[in-house]
């Protein structure tokens, strides 16, 4: 059984308010699954008329791997914005490391990318994750990285 936080959803609208990215580098489009502090499942729809589809590739279009990572990050920032309160919304999340960054196998147009955030650590401004991205259950990416959450300017 899940708890009454598990079965949130913070849609499109809500995730603007937290995290600073916007159309063409936001890429996620609701969060599900949300244990705060904990973890999270981020959802993208992948379509072909993504923008780096156009160049990524023409003939075979394949969601690039640091997009994969990347989502995982705004998954990862709106879970920290959502756990720390409206204190952090829209502060900046720069990446510190990545590392055991693997792809398994591509994630291309009509694909329901879901990004599964875990914390691993926290200190402080500093937060490390381990982010699976799979479609239909199948592992497609993962990695770890660490982030820090910064005031702009």
């Amino acid at each position: 059984m899940g708890s009454q936080d598990d079965d949130r959803v913070i849609d499109i609208g809500r995730i603007m308010e937290m995290i600073p990215h916007r159309y063409p580098f936001l890429l996620i489009d609701r969060l599900v699954e949300i244990v705060p502090g904990k973890s999270a499942v981020g959802v993208k729809n992948v379509t072909i008329g993504d923008h780096f589809f156009q160049g990524h590739f023409p003939d075979q279009p394949i969601m690039p791997g640091v997009l994969i990572i990347e989502a995982m990050a705004q998954t990862a920032g709106t879970l920290v914005v959502d756990t720390m309160g409206p204190d952090a919304e829209g502060k900046l999340v720069y990446f510190m490391s990545i590392e055991n960054a693997r792809f398994r196998k591509p994630v291309i147009p009509g694909d329901t990318l879901r990004i599964h955030v875990t914390r691993q650590q926290h200190r402080g401004n500093v937060w490390k994750f381990k982010g699976e991205a799979k479609v239909d259950g199948v592992l497609r990416a993962e990695a770890v990285y660490t982030a820090m959450i910064v005031d702009e300017g």
